[in-house]
């Protein structure tokens, strides 16, 4: 009789694309465990009937709608992992600060399976300086829930060291288990050739050059920097434009094209709005370099997947992942402030051809080594104790 497969249940607050890395991350890593003999579900916060789910690549168990809002209260998910969460070998929490962890934690004596934490970043001292009253329900919270969450999890998971040491930043200690793995992404697809269908889209590129950003319009990502730093090396690159691709979750965006109205630029931006599939890898290909002045970014996936499709990176010293970037030469680093992202467009028009193309040539071999999702997929197979099957 065949042996059956290890399965893992990840337990996450939503299956929806625009929520931003994480689900990303799961999304590809699934594919990667999958063809490792790993297979993967997930449990969230969805409602059954929402129309994202059906282009999720793995089962997905949607226990929603959940209640008070971005906490997620969801009674049903609870009951669920209590009942079922026996039958997986494995159990990964998502995130913090929302119900999914308290939901494995609290019914950990009905499962007994062993469960992980990824933190994804939501522990950086960014948060605690730009949002305090926040901070100060998050400090109440961890009290209650949080911490012990973390303190009886197997093992607790950062994908950088950068990540780890910002996590003890602002919360009482417990003594946890923590590890940092090696994550990543799939990368250019081999059938994505060359970017002609993301030009038959968006005509009113066609023969020009542009930086990218693709993520999600956030104060977070740095936006209004960018904007701002755009506008001081405009008359210096003259054919240089800049392109927004990524969801508007808070509508920050006609903020955004008033500010670039103001500074005369907004005939060289352009708003693409959420790109995905093809059509995100195409637009790597179509671009000069990819930029990201980001004030908090976990892992980045978006600068992984640049770095995949042979795209120099532009970005901040808050993408945790910035260290390997640096030391590959496959892209240039400043900090996340108007100076900082200033400096970043400066220095990348300031270079001579012979430069960009160095930087371009060094990006491929930085992804390869750091962040292919394989690699990944097989260090966590190890730190989750499992043994594949075919």
């Amino acid at each position: 009789m065949a042996t059956q497969r290890p399965r893992i249940l990840h337990v996450i607050s939503s299956a929806n694309l625009e929520g931003g890395g994480p689900i990303e991350g799961l999304r590809q890593l699934s594919q990667a465990l999958k063809a490792e003999g790993v297979d993967v579900e997930a449990a969230t916060f969805d409602p059954p009937d929402a129309a994202y789910l059906q282009k999720v690549p793995f089962p997905v168990h949607p226990l929603g709608p959940s209640k008070l809002g971005t906490f997620g209260y969801c009674p049903k998910l609870k009951n669920w992992v209590a009942k079922h969460g026996a039958e997986y070998d494995r159990i990964v929490v998502n995130g913090l600060w929302q119900y999914n962890g308290v939901a494995v934690y609290t019914t950990r004596k009905q499962h007994k399976r062993p469960y992980f934490v990824f933190c994804h970043g939501m522990m950086d001292s960014w948060f605690r300086k730009r949002y305090p009253l926040k901070h100060l329900k998050k400090q109440i919270f961890w009290w209650l829930f949080q911490g012990p969450v973390l303190k009886h999890a197997q093992k607790v998971l950062f994908t950088s060291e950068e990540e780890r040491v910002q996590s003890h930043n602002g919360f009482s200690p417990y003594h946890l288990v923590e590890q940092v793995v090696q994550y990543g992404t799939a990368g250019l697809p081999p059938h994505v050739k060359d970017a002609e269908p993301f030009f038959a889209q968006h005509e009113d590129l066609r023969g020009k050059r542009f930086l990218l950003y693709l993520s999600r319009i956030h104060v977070k990502k740095g936006c209004d920097l960018l904007i701002n730093a755009f506008a001081k090396i405009a008359t210096e690159d003259p054919e240089l434009d800049l392109v927004f691709a990524g969801p508007d979750q808070t509508n920050w965006r006609p903020q955004l094209e008033k500010m670039a109205a103001d500074l005369g630029i907004a005939n060289r931006i352009h708003w693409l709005g959420m790109v995905t599939g093809d059509m995100k890898w195409q637009a790597f290909l179509a671009a000069e370099a990819f930029v990201l002045p980001s004030h908090q970014e976990n892992f980045g996936i978006a600068v992984a997947e640049a770095l995949s499709a042979h795209l120099s990176v532009l970005i901040s010293n808050k993408i945790n992942i910035w260290r390997e970037i640096d030391g590959a030469g496959a892209g240039i680093i400043e900090p996340d402030d108007q100076e900082g992202t200033d400096q970043l467009l400066r220095r990348w028009v300031r270079l001579s051809p012979e430069q960009r193309q160095k930087l371009r040539s060094n990006a491929r071999p930085c992804f390869e080594e750091n962040f292919e999702i394989r690699k990944a997929a097989r260090t966590l197979i190890n730190v989750y104790g499992l043994t594949p099957r075919d």
